[in-house]
């Protein structure tokens, strides 16, 4: 059929003003990479101190997403390695995402991170959690940490006035409670396999593997201080950890205490490995998104039985 031309005049018109629109309007970035093993390996190696998706000094939360999230690395891990999964999810959702190392020492080499005194490590999580409330405007601030990252996140909340500042704690395998010898042995252990530490490291000097033990002076001191009301707390734990053990020590009063296992019952995931654990971050994107305590997460994507 033949189209008159007064109508195949404006179907033409009204094609160009489209392609123009969408010619001209702003590109919507990718979405960033999910990051794993590999990238874990090679994060803690090239790029200790920056991970993608956090530390974006210009972003400015969202009504949707309010608070900036801190995520703080394990002992002996960096942020390069240990939230190459986390970040980029989280920066994908919208979040403003901010990441720190802390307790370098001499030795370290800038990638060894966890080694100085809780008490030090906490002033340094405290400084940066400040900065990134005044730079970011954001009254409260969500804390993700991993093993002693989690402990820092408990620093913050009993020692630092956290819990006007805090709006969601989600600990993995936080180790607040302390631990057995045995358990940082193994974790040194875990670190050696990947080539990254090795269980030398103790002769050099590090307090922070003190002041983890069970009855340190540091866990006498801030296990008789309570949890500040008015945050949620959320910890999420392995039956298969053995770094921080009795797993279940890692239970905080009133938090959702979430074992993997009791969801996920074939989950073979480890201490080291919950960073790269699916249903442990999906569990962690549900908390910090304010979903139903009774969520439970795809039983796939396991992380290593480290």
């Amino acid at each position: 059929m033949r189209i008159p031309r007064p109508l195949s005049a404006l179907a033409c018109t009204g094609a160009a003003t489209a392609l123009f629109v969408a010619a001209s309007a702003p590109a919507q970035a990718a979405p960033l990479p999910i990051g794993g093993l590999p990238e874990a390996g090679a994060g803690y190696a090239l790029h200790p101190g920056t991970v993608a998706g956090a530390n974006d000094w210009s972003c400015k939360p969202s009504a949707a997403h309010p608070n900036p999230v801190v995520l703080l690395p394990g002992t002996f891990a960096n942020i390069g390695s240990n939230f190459v999964a986390l970040s980029p999810m989280l920066k994908n959702a919208g979040y403003c995402v901010f990441a720190t190392n802390f307790g370098m020492t001499w030795f370290s080499g800038g990638r060894i991170g966890g080694m100085r005194s809780e008490t030090d490590s906490g002033n340094e999580v405290a400084a940066f959690i400040d900065r990134v409330r005044a730079t970011t405007g954001a009254a409260k601030v969500d804390i993700v940490g991993h093993s002693q990252g989690g402990s820092m996140g408990v620093n913050y909340l009993k020692l630092h006035g956290g819990g006007n500042a805090v709006g969601t704690y989600v600990g993995w395998g936080q180790s607040s409670n302390g631990t057995t010898l045995s358990g940082l042995t193994t974790l040194g252990k875990a670190f050696g396999t990947l080539g990254f530490v090795n269980l030398g490291i103790q002769a050099f000097g590090a307090p922070s593997l003190v002041d983890q033990q069970v009855g340190s002076a540091y866990n006498t001191r801030t296990g008789a201080i309570p949890l500040p009301q008015g945050p949620k707390y959320v910890t999420i734990q392995s039956t298969k950890d053995a770094v921080v053990t009795p797993y279940a020590t890692q239970s905080l009063p009133g938090a959702q205490n979430i074992v993997v296992q009791q969801l996920c019952p074939s989950d073979p995931v480890g201490h080291v490995g919950l960073f790269l654990d699916q249903p442990t971050l999906q569990l962690t994107m549900n908390a910090l998104g304010g979903g139903p305590a009774g969520f439970k997460p795809a039983c796939s994507g396991y992380g290593p039985a480290l």
